[in-house]
């Protein structure tokens, strides 16, 4: 180990209680995804099929730990990390031990060895980063959103058609959740017919005393619907198996955060594509007796029947997250999700190594976004007004 990784290391060991074992903990081990919030995994799982070498760069959001992990899981070697902070460099490598620590982003891409680049960094500096890591003839994974504006998007697929490089997005809701990696299972075969809505109501604790000064911002994350709602575009899209779709409608507000008046903690729309329709609802407002960060729920409804998933809390019944209800033709079943494997981290690799679309499709990835971004940029602002006095006894 080098000397600067040991001082950083050093000298973070002391935040690392609270920070990588509670950063971890809240996306992974909530989630039920598999992760260790103590430590990482030990090498590929029996699926992986392949080996690369990939880096880092950027590590503002702690989503970052999961996707380092889905990358050592499908068959990468993490061989180098940059950032500019060095309280998240120091947390990094509490976890992920003896990794090369570049000292510039040009390091990384100028390292011909790197065929993959990974980035949780502040949300706008995302899709920029990607279009110089496409350019330096790598593979882009995005923490999700990974793209925040219209003209960003445009950017990103202009380079991906002149240098054939991955700009993927980890919508770890869906990817890395055991409960909906089932869900997909029993859609493509049929389970309930023909798919034709999705519903997802998505709530997230702001535990705002921990959130870094950008996340108020609403020029840093793109917007609620951009940032939040990716997910759930993703998972629309998906299930219904649309390869069109348009926004309906869409709002965004701050309804209770008059501290921040640039962030938004409330946000709908409604969507539409060739394969089906989808409600979405996002917000900041899950309370502080919730044992998990968010009780997110997706309801998908076919012309034979219907899924839901309370993914990560069932908050009166069932220890733990990954629940699956399915009501059928047949009658009604629940289904355990806590031992369904996760592919995503194998297939990506492959997709990598392979120049295949079997863990993400690419047009499809960028579609969400163009979906999000689109919704974000027409929707109708809700005001934070003086509620009505009830009527009536």
């Amino acid at each position: 180990m080098d000397k600067i990784n040991r001082r950083l290391m050093l000298g973070g060991l002391g935040m690392v209680g609270a920070g990588v074992a509670g950063a971890v903990r809240a996306q992974s081990t909530g989630q039920r995804n598999g992760v260790s919030a103590n430590t990482a995994p030990s090498g590929p799982e029996p699926s992986a099929r392949h080996r690369l070498r990939f880096a880092v760069i950027g590590l503002d959001h702690p989503h970052i730990y999961s996707m380092t992990d889905a990358l050592i899981r499908g068959g990468g070697t993490l061989v180098a990390v940059h950032t500019s902070d060095s309280r998240q460099l120091a947390r990094y490598l509490a976890r992920y031990g003896d990794v090369k620590v570049a000292r510039t982003e040009a390091e990384v891409l100028d390292d011909e060895s790197v065929q993959l680049v990974a980035s949780a960094s502040i949300p706008q500096l995302r899709a920029p980063l990607g279009i110089r890591v496409m350019r330096a003839g790598k593979d882009f994974l995005s923490d999700k959103p990974g793209i925040t504006s219209l003209a960003q998007l445009a950017e990103v697929r202009r380079t991906i058609a002149a240098t054939g490089r991955k700009f993927a997005i980890m919508y770890s809701e869906r990817l890395e959740v055991r409960a909906a990696v089932k869900a997909g299972e029993l859609v493509r075969a049929g389970a309930i017919g023909r798919v034709i809505q999705t519903i997802n109501i998505a709530p997230h604790r702001m535990s705002a005393p921990n959130r870094p000064e950008w996340f108020w911002d609403v020029g840093n994350y793109g917007g609620i619907l951009t940032d939040i709602g990716s997910h759930q575009a993703d998972q629309f899209l998906f299930y219904t198996g649309s390869t069109e779709a348009h926004v309906v409608a869409s709002q965004v507000g701050n309804l209770d955060t008059p501290d921040h008046p640039n962030f938004q903690d409330f946000g709908d729309m409604t969507l539409s594509g060739n394969g089906g329709t989808g409600y979405v609802r996002v917000d900041w407002f899950t309370p502080d007796g919730l044992p998990t960060w968010g009780d997110g729920r997706l309801f998908i409804l076919g012309t034979e029947g219907y899924i839901e998933l309370r993914k990560y809390v069932d908050i009166q019944g069932r220890p733990g997250g990954d629940h699956l209800l399915l009501a059928d033709r047949k009658g009604t079943s629940y289904i355990d999700c806590s031992n369904v494997p996760l592919p995503f981290g194998p297939q990506f690799v492959s997709d990598v190594v392979e120049r295949t679309q079997d863990a993400q499709n690419q047009a499809q990835a960028l579609l969400a976004a163009e979906l999000v971004l689109t919704a974000q940029a027409k929707a109708s602002k809700l005001v934070n007004g003086p509620r009505p006095v009830l009527q009536g006894g």
